[in-house]
């Protein structure tokens, strides 16, 4: 079995809807059953780190960039499988030097998020990772940001894709690729 399936297969298994959380009318979907189960946990990163390969299974990126925070949890281990590095996208005020900075809409609010200037290199190639896809602003934001240090995104592997939001009329030309559509 691919680890595609496998790893969709656990997380229709494992995620559990928590409702009305961290607001009234949103369902937050809690990964960390995922993360507990090993198996599933391999399978989702093996998964989320295949579009930062080519057909032939060569590493065509040369960073791997997670956002606050359940991508974090993710990214990481997506970049030791492509032996790439990791480069967290915080929120405003948590890293520490020179950020680039990009203020964007949310599903429930507004945001800002950073990323060190020094932390993407001009023309690296990089591949955007999170848990959810919901509006798309996130990946819009984090884009911006590795645009803004000269790099490229070549793509956005997530967990979960809300289609009913329609995400992917705010990516634009990003490659997406989606383990789950909800």
């Amino acid at each position: 079995m691919s680890d595609r399936r496998t790893a969709r297969e656990a997380l229709e298994r494992l995620i559990v809807d928590v409702p009305e959380w961290p607001q009234p009318g949103v369902v937050f979907k809690d990964i960390t059953p995922v993360l507990a189960d090993h198996d599933a946990f391999t399978a989702v990163v093996q998964a989320l780190a295949a579009p930062g390969r080519d057909a032939s299974g060569a590493v065509v990126v040369d960073k791997v960039v997670g956002m606050e925070a359940r991508g974090f949890i993710l990214a990481a281990p997506v970049a030791l499988t492509l032996g790439v590095g990791f480069v967290p996208v915080r929120k405003a005020g948590k890293l520490p030097r020179e950020t680039h900075s990009v203020t964007y809409s949310l599903e429930y609010g507004e945001a800002t998020l950073e990323l060190h200037r020094d932390a993407v290199e001009p023309g690296e190639r990089v591949l955007l990772v999170d848990d959810v896809l919901a509006t798309g602003g996130t990946v819009a934001a984090t884009r911006q940001l590795v645009e803004a240090s000269g790099a490229e995104c070549v793509g956005v592997s997530v967990l979960m894709e809300l289609g009913f939001l329609d995400p992917r009329s705010t990516t634009a030309d990003l490659p997406v690729s989606t383990l789950l559509t909800l």
